[in-house]
């Protein structure tokens, strides 16, 4: 990174990172970035290693990954000479996570197909997907109604 850049603006690290100031803003409150070097008029100052972590945070929370597990990774990575199989337990069980998510996903694809298919295009006094969505018993598959709130997960823009 040149000289100018290792002293570069909030807008500027959030730019080369993908995201806008106010996410920057979140990882420092949530304890992810450690807090700026300011300058005498107040304004935040990052480095290049603030570039790198950002983007580092911002990959992992792509891949779905919790603040806390992003945490615990940030923490694994800045020991590079310890093992990595704490890291390969989190990525795993994230996965399982994801899998899960996923099984869920596709019930609920089904449910809602056959809701669709049902349907015979009347009036919602006769509507099947009105008359399922009033009614749990209704569906086929009871993992079709866990599956929605699991997904609504989203990483911090």
């Amino acid at each position: 990174m040149s000289e100018t850049r290792a002293a570069i603006g909030i807008g500027e690290l959030a730019r080369c990172a993908g995201c806008k100031p106010e996410t920057v803003r979140y990882y420092e409150r949530v304890g992810l970035m450690s807090g700026a070097v300011r300058t005498e008029g107040g304004q935040r100052r990052y480095g290049e290693e603030a570039v790198r972590r950002l983007t580092f945070i911002r990959h992992a929370r792509d891949f779905g990954f919790s603040v806390d597990a992003v945490r615990e990774l940030l923490t694994m990575s800045d020991r590079p000479d310890m093992s990595c199989h704490e890291v390969d337990v989190i990525a795993k069980h994230h996965l399982e996570g994801v899998e899960t998510r996923l099984q869920r996903l596709e019930a609920l694809r089904d449910e809602l197909r056959r809701m669709v298919g049902q349907c015979a295009g009347g009036k919602v006094e006769s509507c099947r997907i009105i008359e399922v969505l009033s009614d749990h018993q209704l569906c086929s598959s009871e993992q079709a109604h866990g599956g929605a709130g699991d997904l609504k997960q989203g990483p911090y823009r």
